[in-house]
């Protein structure tokens, strides 16, 4: 069986310094969330609905 590739992506305002970022990735129903600090650590899958109600809360 083929491996999908999974394309991870920072924050735009996030450096290359190493810093404290989290990467988010694009999986469909799911969003998935990393520590870029450990690219092979775990990683945590939150329904986009969730996300997306946590995300708004955030902004306000």
């Amino acid at each position: 069986m083929e491996e999908l590739k999974t394309t991870w992506r920072k924050a735009s305002h996030s450096g290359n310094d190493g810093g404290h970022c989290v990467e988010l990735a694009d999986l469909g129903e799911v969003v998935g969330l990393r520590d870029s600090k450990d690219p092979d650590g775990p990683k945590l899958l939150v329904p986009r609905a969730e996300f997306t109600a946590l995300v708004t809360a955030l902004k306000h």
